[in-house]
């Protein structure tokens, strides 16, 4: 049987294969350290599991969770955005509940870009972005992030028959996979651009608070007449650890905003409103969780690139913020050669640069989800291979 064309010019997803890799090695004895995939190693809080407990035995959340969300939730979204980013958020009319930011990613295309449109998105940069724009019959169009623009994306240099084409812009700060950070007069050129050329603006801001000390992360909604051009993506998968819960939201543009709700009416029914329950619980309780899980972070990024510098291998920038560290290969290998030697001579997993597009060759991506003991062994396994 035949499956759709779509689905043929779509590659595996690159995560799905490391972890293959990864397994194959674990079943022939070896002790793999894996720093590949950004999945959280520290379990989700106490508080947030007790409250997905005691809310998963109420009758009102066995229904279906239809809407944008709870209002008890979307009006806590609103409250998180005005304390801590200083954004106004009408909770009703400009915020919705996703399955997941991956879910809304995924859908925002299908809801506002007509085949034929294009859609420019970073590179290297999260798979999702071009995928779901070639589900939607789009052009998706890579704009190139590189070390000597502090991974940030030329748009002056995009062609302006692009431009008058383009329907929608993805940008992702704190960035994966460099870990850079956005000044705010960067997003202000980005407003500028989507009024110019009349396209949406969809920021990523998946890790929007795991920003280091010494750096500030701007939501993209809090530069002047952002609101008019476009929405704002988090999950709280990174900012609480709550990866396998799937729950997220998207902000910004009512339209835009009441668009992807309106599609995900006719594809899904909602986030389980126990789910919800425990993600307003997460919310109450920002001040008390995110502080200390970006500690954890901070610590082991100071951790690794100070070991991994010792040795000769240094990062491409130092790292802002995200858990992400993004190296430049050794001795020209490619990103794929550099991630199976690796796996194969020390046991250890990272991800090639090449799965988040063809300006990651050169690189690889270390995530920080592994306790200090097992980042410290990784890098005593590369010294002792002599791969620097």
């Amino acid at each position: 049987m035949n499956t759709a064309e779509r689905l043929s010019k779509v590659p595996p997803y690159i995560f799905v294969e490391l972890d293959q890799m990864r397994k194959a090695a674990v079943e022939r004895g070896e002790d793999v350290i894996s720093l590949s995939i950004g999945d959280p190693d520290l379990p989700t809080p106490s508080i947030i599991v007790d409250a997905l407990a005691e809310a998963a035995k109420k009758p009102e959340n066995h229904c279906y969770p239809l809407g944008k969300g709870k209002p008890e939730l979307l009006e806590e979204i609103s409250r998180y955005y005005a304390q801590q980013h200083d954004v106004r958020v009408d909770p009703y009319e400009e915020i919705v509940a996703l399955i997941g930011s991956k879910e809304g990613i995924g859908h925002l295309p299908l809801a506002i870009v007509n085949p034929g449109d294009v859609v420019l998105y970073p590179d290297p940069g999260y798979p999702v972005y071009w995928i779901s724009a070639h589900f939607a019959e789009a052009e998706p169009v890579p704009l190139a992030l590189r070390p000597e623009n502090d991974f940030l994306p030329d748009l002056e240099a995009v062609p302006s028959d692009i431009l008058h084409r383009t329907r929608l812009l993805w940008i992702n700060y704190p960035n994966n996979p460099t870990a850079s950070v956005a000044p705010l007069e960067f997003f202000e050129k980005v407003v500028w651009f989507a009024k110019k050329y009349g396209f949406v603006v969809a920021h990523d801001a998946a890790y929007l608070d795991l920003v280091f000390h010494g750096h500030t992360a701007y939501s993209f909604l809090a530069v002047k007449g952002a609101k008019e051009v476009g929405i704002e993506f988090h999950s709280f998968s990174k900012t609480f650890h709550m990866t396998g819960w799937r729950l997220g939201f998207a902000a910004g543009n009512s339209r835009v905003v009441g668009a992807l709700a309106a599609l995900k009416a006719n594809l899904d029914s909602g986030v389980f409103g126990a789910i919800q329950d425990a993600g307003i619980v997460a919310m109450k309780n920002f001040d008390k969780i995110v502080p200390e899980l970006v500690a954890v972070y901070e610590q082991r990024c100071q951790v690794l690139t100070t070991a991994l510098t010792n040795i000769g291998w240094r990062p491409a920038a130092k790292p802002r913020g995200t858990f992400y560290v993004w190296l430049p290969t050794l001795h020209q290998r490619s990103s794929m050669d550099m991630t199976k030697e690796l796996l194969q001579r020390c046991a250890v997993m990272v991800t090639p640069g090449t799965a988040f597009g063809n300006e990651g060759e050169g690189f690889v991506r270390i995530s920080l989800t592994a306790p200090e003991p097992r980042i410290k062994e990784a890098v005593r396994r590369i010294e002792r291979a002599n791969i620097i």
